[in-house]
């Protein structure tokens, strides 16, 4: 019961925290996110009023299923932008924009945050900077989707940012075994490079072959089905099988393999696209479905935000730093690729901004991080911090990006003036 009352008050909270921000034309996904901060443990939940918010991190924790459900929903749509048709026009400006801008971020963020250790070299160490330049190449799929789908974006920047986000789960998991196994070695000497090298690939690959087969698999039992319902019963139920796949996780020979539910379920939606005839209408309709789940995931979300973070001089310093280059490398990164693969002067000057968000990813790397010890708690700080200042402004500037770009029409003032007089002949029957 209380499992099923948290679910309920965090979507009211979530729907109605939208109600006032629409005066200032914020996008949903940042009031859902504004909402699970005021009422997580940080703020109205740690007062411990029972029925008010999340008093706890258990809370949240009994949740975590549906948040790693609503994730794996969004790398199924996100699997959609890797038709066939659709990467014969951009494959290769995604591929190369997707792997430039995060090498740049990465370099980037390691350059700033080493002379950040050079001033202050008892504050962040040398393994502790390696490492958080990999973890910078990470983008946040969730909210830059969100955004799109509730804006209906379209346009030649949204065409190519979906793939280029999509691609940066990949890119991001290789640089961080680069990163993190240099690290490792720096810090204690006895750490296996093939070892810490070896478990990301093997994530990476079989993340991709599992989506891929069930994919396949799928798309033969589809056949077996006439109804439209019965087709989005078996779609559903094979995003919550890949999601469950992708928890699994043991060791051969001292090497832990798992899987990346962004990657599988991604693999899943791309295989599934491109092979069933009917797969844009059933994920569209997947999409509708899960939109209660996908304002719990960001609810969710923002309660886990730690304030307590900001306490810290030494960690908003270092993350200052870290957002900041994370930035510029971010939109230098893509202004370069983008250019030198002949896109349009819009999609030069504002992909980059479309790519700052981050969150889910990077705190996974954050797991990983902790066994570095005290600096592996640092890092965690520090990615906590920057994702704190980027998931609460980070889909306000996708949305100015995209609309600047012309992927985001404002509303015709037809539309508004018919919505207004139904809202008026309706306020005008209940009077009477």
């Amino acid at each position: 019961m209380r499992t099923l009352f948290s679910v309920a008050f965090a979507l009211v909270a979530g729907l109605l925290m939208t109600r006032p921000l629409s005066r200032f034309k914020l996008p949903d996904v940042t009031a859902y996110l504004i909402a699970g901060l005021l009422i997580g443990p940080s703020l109205l939940g740690g007062l411990n009023i029972p029925g008010l918010g999340f008093n706890n991190t258990e809370m949240l924790s009994a949740l975590s299923i549906l948040s790693d459900t609503a994730l794996g929903f969004i790398a199924f749509s996100i699997g959609s932008e890797f038709r066939a048709d659709a990467l014969k026009q951009t494959g290769k400006q995604a591929l190369v924009i997707g792997v430039f801008q995060a090498v740049v971020a990465t370099l980037l963020v390691d350059l700033a945050l080493l002379a950040f250790h050079f001033m202050f070299p008892e504050v962040l160490s040398i393994p502790a900077v390696i490492t958080l330049g990999a973890i910078a190449s990470a983008t946040a799929p969730a909210a830059t989707m969100m955004v799109v789908r509730q804006y209906k974006a379209k346009g030649e920047l949204t065409k190519l940012l979906l793939p280029i986000v999509a691609l940066d789960d990949a890119v991001g998991l290789v640089l961080f075994a680069v990163s993190f196994g240099a690290a490792r070695a720096i810090a204690d000497g006895k750490a296996s490079l093939f070892i810490i090298l070896a478990e990301p690939m093997i994530e990476i690959v079989g993340s991709l072959a599992i989506g891929g087969i069930a994919g396949w698999v799928l798309t033969q039992l589809e056949k077996l089905f006439h109804s439209n319902t019965n087709r989005l019963a078996m779609t559903v139920a094979f995003v919550l099988l890949t999601v469950a796949l992708s928890m699994l996780e043991w060791e051969v020979a001292g090497i832990r393999i798992g899987f990346s539910s962004l990657l599988v379920c991604m693999m899943l939606g791309t295989v599934f696209a491109n092979l069933c005839p009917l797969s844009e209408d059933l994920m569209g309709k997947a999409d509708r479905w899960t939109a209660p789940l996908m304002v719990l995931f960001f609810v969710v979300s923002g309660a886990e935000l730690e304030l307590s973070v900001l306490a810290s001089v030494a960690v908003v310093l270092a993350g200052v730093v870290y957002i900041v280059t994370r930035c510029i490398g971010k939109y230098y990164g893509a202004y370069v690729s983008a250019k030198a693969t002949h896109c349009s002067p819009n999609v030069v000057k504002y992909l980059g901004i479309t790519l700052f968000p981050q969150a889910g990813v990077a705190l996974g790397m954050c797991v990983t991080a902790r066994t570095l010890g005290a600096d592996g708690e640092l890092i965690r700080s520090i990615v906590l911090f920057a994702v704190l200042v980027y998931e609460i402004f980070g889909p306000l500037m996708t949305k100015w990006a995209l609309t600047k770009a012309g992927d985001i029409s404002p509303v015709p003032e037809e539309v508004k003036n018919r919505r207004e007089t139904k809202l008026a002949e309706a306020a005008a029957k209940r009077a009477e």
